[in-house]
């Protein structure tokens, strides 16, 4: 069965922390360990496209110290940590509402974007400030301003339209959606685009999911029979 493309939802760092009695800033540390195992022994076996939700639109109800410290870490990975990834060809990308993002931050993915643009290895894709229901909101509203720009009729908005104002567009839907943690849901996380994912749950916490852990989802994913809707 072919795969390309693998999302995941990278959860339970702050409950690793949690049984361990460490400071919950400590799991989101572990969680960035997990991230950079996962992204150098995806690229190795030739994966296209991984997407990790790192930062949700919803994230922001946390206390003020753990969202600046995460924006903290996410800018001292971006410079520090994710640049051996990208010389060994990893291109990286942003997915999400980015103009709430700290203007500092900002600018390091924007650095990574550009020295990353013309790598030809794997493809990650990190959701920041990112909400599925906002993301189809922000992509009616486009498609609604050249209805009213009169560039196109409303008869001409068709799926692959709605697919290339999203944030995702032009890269093709997961075929897999990993969740660590344990927990039953999709947390507003690519609802367009997993109209026909497989799931693969693990109550495997993020800072412990490990490249085997990933071959174990694989295995799983390669012995189901995908349908699309039909017998």
């Amino acid at each position: 069965m072919p795969l390309e493309h693998v999302a995941i939802i990278m959860d339970g760092n702050r409950r690793w922390a949690d049984t361990r009695r460490y400071p919950r800033l400590k799991g989101h540390q572990e969680g960035v360990k997990s991230l950079k195992r996962l992204v150098r022994h995806v690229g190795a076996r030739g994966l296209k496209y991984l997407t990790v939700y790192a930062f949700s639109s919803e994230n922001w109800q946390r206390t003020e110290e753990e969202v600046n410290y995460l924006f903290e870490l996410f800018g001292r990975v971006l410079t520090d940590e994710f640049a051996e990834l990208a010389d060994n060809g990893v291109k990286l990308s942003f997915l999400g509402q980015l103009e709430a993002v700290p203007t500092r931050l900002k600018r390091s993915m924007q650095n990574t974007m550009a020295k990353t643009a013309n790598n030809t290895g794997l493809s990650l894709q990190v959701a920041i400030n990112y909400g599925a229901r906002l993301e189809i909101t922000d992509a009616v509203k486009k498609i609604a301003s050249l209805v009213k720009a009169g560039k196109i009729e409303p008869e001409q908005i068709t799926e692959e339209l709605i697919n290339n104002h999203l944030y995702t567009a032009g890269i093709p839907d997961p075929e897999l959606l990993i969740r660590t943690g344990g927990e039953m849901r999709l947390s507003n996380y690519l609802l367009w685009q997993s109209a026909y994912t497989e799931l693969f749950i693990t109550p495997t916490l993020w800072p412990e999911f490990s490249p085997e852990h990933f071959e174990q989802a694989i295995a799983d994913f390669v012995q189901r029979n995908r349908r699309w809707g039909g017998d």
